[in-house]
Order: structure tokens, then sequence, then C-alpha cells
């Protein structure tokens, strides 16, 4: 039988973090909220993430429960991930682009005045 391990956080956010931070989980998740993707077709929104680092996020966002693993027996075999806690996020996700947007207009008129 495993053991649970129980984390404490000082701050929700540390939480938060700790399951959505990172270079690339919020990236994923941002396509995911899109729909059902293969692991091909987040790979070709996000080139710059190799293949190794791409399953790795993938396997610790299913660990923890924010996005599911779908394998259909067929040959090839195809894998379909979906956000499902993930899509509580989908507010969050959307905020935080709307926020990128943002910064990088004022971050261009600002550069255009200088």
């Amino acid at each position: 039988m495993e053991k649970e391990i129980q984390r404490f956080y000082n701050n929700p956010a540390e939480a938060t973090l700790e399951v959505i931070g990172g270079k690339w989980k919020l990236l994923i998740l941002c396509y995911l909220n899109g729909g059902p993707m293969r692991t091909s077709e987040i790979r070709k929104e996000i080139p710059d993430i190799s293949q190794k680092v791409l399953t790795q996020q993938l396997r610790e966002l299913e660990a923890d429960g924010i996005v599911k693993r779908t394998v259909y027996n067929q040959v090839p075999p195809k894998v379909v991930y979906i956000s499902e806690l993930g899509n509580s996020l989908k507010s969050i996700l959307d905020q935080l682009c709307e926020w990128g947007e943002q910064f990088i207009k004022n971050r261009q008129s600002s550069d255009s005045t200088k």
C-alpha cells in the first residue's frame, strides 16, 4: 500500500505553482483548453519543447490530475490528452493571456517612443 505524502504550504499560491509552474506547463494547458490533442499536435504548437520534456510535463500534469491521458487501441497507437481539472484553470489561463497581451502592447508602445 502506497503511503500518501501530504505537503503543507505556507501560501495557496505555492500549491498552484507546484502544479502548473515551470516553463512549459502553462503553455501545454493553454493549448489543451482548446480541446483534446495528441502529443504530436502539442509539439507542433510548442516547437521549442523537446519530446522528452513534453512527455515529462504531461506525465506530471497527469499525476496531479490536471490532464487525462486516453490511449486508443489502434495501429499506430493513438494517445490523446485532455484537460480535465485543467478546465477549472480556464479563467485563470485566459486572464494570464490577456495580461500578457496588454504587457506586450505596453512594451511595444514604450519601445516605439524611445
